[in-house]
């Protein structure tokens, strides 16, 4: 991998994690909850409509989801744009670790809160949101790793 694709990558990363949280903010008003909705209903499958955004509880806890997972995805692409070029084997290393931790805590409780089917969705994002990031940068690139 070449630092530039890495950094390319980072981007990508930051797209998949930050693109969640608009659609859970959404679902703190019930006419714009539809899209987290079946999002939950897909994840907590069998597609059965049984999920809702009903209770203001579950509106609030959206919101602050909706939050963090948008917080996250732009941090991650300040990352990528203004500091992996002085950084890169740390960004990259706290990226993967960053998403190695929410993909263990998520698939825990999506297990502990009988919902085991979001553990294969966990997996697509996490090859998907870490992809080539999980190796260095090539030893033809080493000047970037320093």
């Amino acid at each position: 991998m070449t630092h530039d694709f890495h950094k390319f990558w980072l981007k990508i990363t930051a797209i998949v994690i930050g693109s969640f949280g608009p659609v859970f903010f959404l679902a703190t008003m019930l006419p714009t909850a539809e899209p987290a909705r079946f999002t939950l209903d897909l994840i907590a499958w069998p597609l059965d409509g049984v999920q809702s955004f009903d209770d203001g509880t579950t509106r609030f806890l959206s919101a602050l989801t909706g939050g963090f997972l948008l917080g996250w995805g732009v941090t991650i692409w300040c990352l990528a744009t203004q500091v992996y070029d002085h950084a890169p084997e740390g960004v990259r290393r706290s990226v993967v670790v960053g998403v190695l931790a929410w993909f263990v805590l998520d698939s825990a409780g999506s297990v502990l809160s009988g919902n085991p089917s979001n553990v294969l969705f966990n997996i697509l994002i996490l090859l998907v949101a870490i992809g080539p990031l999980w190796r260095r940068v090539g030893e033809t690139n080493a000047h970037y790793a320093k």
